[in-house]
């Protein structure tokens, strides 16, 4: 089903959702690579079925293989390295930053280093996973790469909308959509 069939399933009450999600994938400061790798690792974080399979499907359509597969292991990574960092940082004992992770990240080493899209994947999901310490070293990474403010606010506006939609596709009541032909 068109990414564009699946957002008439959003409810009314939430019709900003989807006019700014129609939007915001198309953002001139993003590649559709990266708006749409943000947008499925978004989705993944947010931990919503219904939205990470329509964004996934409609993806499919919009980045190459390998790039659905790093917006997921980001995902992934993430989910696993905010929670740690996010620990350290609230736990206010400096004893845990002398401390090694002890967690394995290959996926970072073999996604990250120096690719500027698997970077603006990991700030989206750290910030809806609301780690300081990710978000201000992937933000950081990603200025010393060249990218922009703009883009990032770019990546950070999808996350946010995508964040919102999956609370309201996972707690609405939601109607098949209706066809447009009659």
């Amino acid at each position: 089903m068109p990414i564009e069939l699946w957002l008439e399933r959003v409810p009314d009450y939430a019709r900003d959702l989807r006019a700014n999600l129609t939007e915001l994938l198309t953002q001139p400061e993003l590649s559709s690579t990266q708006a749409w790798g943000t947008a499925l690792s978004c989705a993944i974080a947010a931990r919503s079925p219904r939205v990470t399979e329509a964004i996934e499907r409609e993806a499919a359509q919009h980045m190459a293989a390998p790039a659905i597969l790093a917006a997921k292991a980001a995902a992934a990574m993430m989910s696993m390295t905010n929670v740690y960092y996010r620990f350290r940082k609230l736990s206010g004992n400096p004893k845990y930053d002398e401390l090694p992770p002890n967690l394995k990240m290959g996926s970072f080493a073999a996604l990250g280093r120096g690719n500027p899209d698997f970077d603006l994947w990991c700030l989206a999901v750290s910030a809806i996973n609301g780690c300081e310490g990710c978000v201000r070293g992937h933000e950081h990474a990603l200025r010393e790469q060249g990218i922009g403010e703009e883009t990032v606010l770019a990546a950070i506006r999808i996350a946010s909308v995508i964040f919102s939609l999956s609370a309201v596709m996972e707690t609405a009541t939601v109607e098949p959509a209706v066809s447009q032909a009659k």
